[in-house]
């Protein structure tokens, strides 16, 4: 299998977080943000991320994609899922974007290798954050939004190994979103929301994102 993806796109690393934990092959595309043909070739669209499965099949929505790897072997996702998570991860997503996305065109990311990719992604997000400079400035007060989800969120997790107790949904629902978050230098993560975002990175096996 092949995924076509973003190193920062949250969705993206929900496919390939559960292909770690199922210790899967799973082929890496990175794609730069000026290079649309290479998504609409397969799909008729620009859209991230993009599953080829074996049989060259591509294959759109990353819970679509989390439930075909899922059903590779044993299932992982056992766990239950709680409404409390999904409204946590609801709230994260209205606010991390604002502190993600004037940061996002400034790190050392594969998807900006060339200027022409980097100003790419800039005039694509210009229509929702019209002015990324001063949103960044804006950060403390943004953090400040964002510390009572977090602390929220601190008093959901069951164990530092999944969120639920046993590996769910809601670990793919919170974990990409809190390293997307990490981005942002300065970001205190309450202690029980530290240790659960440092022993799933662990698990999973990956680098968290540089910090700006």
């Amino acid at each position: 299998m092949k995924l076509l993806m973003f190193e920062h796109c949250s969705l993206c690393f929900r496919v390939r977080m559960l292909a770690a934990l199922k210790g899967l092959a799973l082929e890496e595309q990175i794609v730069e943000d000026d290079d649309s043909a290479a998504m609409t070739t397969l799909v008729g669209r620009r859209v991230i991320p993009i599953l080829v499965l074996d049989d060259e099949t591509p294959m759109l929505g990353s819970w679509d994609m989390v439930d075909y790897i899922d059903a590779i072997g044993e299932p992982l996702l056992i766990g239950p899922e709680r409404p409390e998570i999904a409204a946590i991860a609801k709230s994260m997503l209205s606010i991390t974007p604002f502190l993600t996305m004037p940061r996002y065109p400034l790190l050392p990311l594969p998807e900006f290798r060339t200027i022409a990719a980097r100003d790419h992604f800039i005039v694509r997000k210009r229509e929702a954050y019209p002015d990324l400079t001063q949103l960044r400035a804006r950060t403390k007060e943004i953090l400040t939004e964002f510390e009572p989800v977090l602390e929220a969120l601190s008093q959901e997790i069951v164990e530092p190994f999944a969120i639920n107790g046993i590996l769910s949904r809601d670990d793919l629902r919170i974990l990409p979103l809190l390293r997307s978050a990490a981005v942002v230098e300065g970001l205190t993560l309450p202690p029980q929301v530290n240790e659960y975002f440092a022993t799933m990175m662990a698990r999973v096996g990956f680098e968290k994102l540089p910090c700006i």
